[in-house]
């Protein structure tokens, strides 16, 4: 009887030993927080950019270039628009969805007319 008791106890405590760890590494594993290094697909061939992000819950903020960042990150979708000023287009809003899987993003990105796919990594410095 000792014997099954402590068995079960091991197997309880395992278990919620798995349960408190499982949800912190979903949640790291689903932050967009960091430098990343995004490379456009376009008609004039590629186009790369390295913005930096902070996300807090599941709103997204930071730096592209000069431009503010704002959008949001939620179930491992990137959803982002905001004012940017491109040096060969001009002024327009950029728009980006992605999904996040691992630290990869890959999405698709509209800016004026213009359309086209893209594929993130994130920086080695946010390692």
């Amino acid at each position: 009887m000792v014997v099954k008791t402590r068995a079960l106890f091991a197997v309880v405590a395992a278990f919620a030993c798995l349960c408190a760890i499982t949800p912190l590494g979903l949640a790291q594993a689903q932050q967009i927080t960091g430098k990343w290094h995004f490379v456009f697909k376009t008609e004039g061939g590629d186009r790369t950019s390295n913005p930096n992000f902070d996300q807090h819950e599941d709103q997204v903020s930071g730096k592209w270039d000069d431009a503010d960042v704002k959008g949001t990150f939620k179930d491992g979708k990137l959803d982002l628009a905001f004012p940017y000023n491109s040096d060969e287009a001009g002024p327009g809003t950029l728009k980006i969805k992605g999904e996040l899987k691992g630290d990869t993003l890959t999405g698709t990105w509209e800016f004026q007319d213009y359309t086209g796919s893209f594929k993130a990594t994130r920086s080695v410095i946010n390692q």
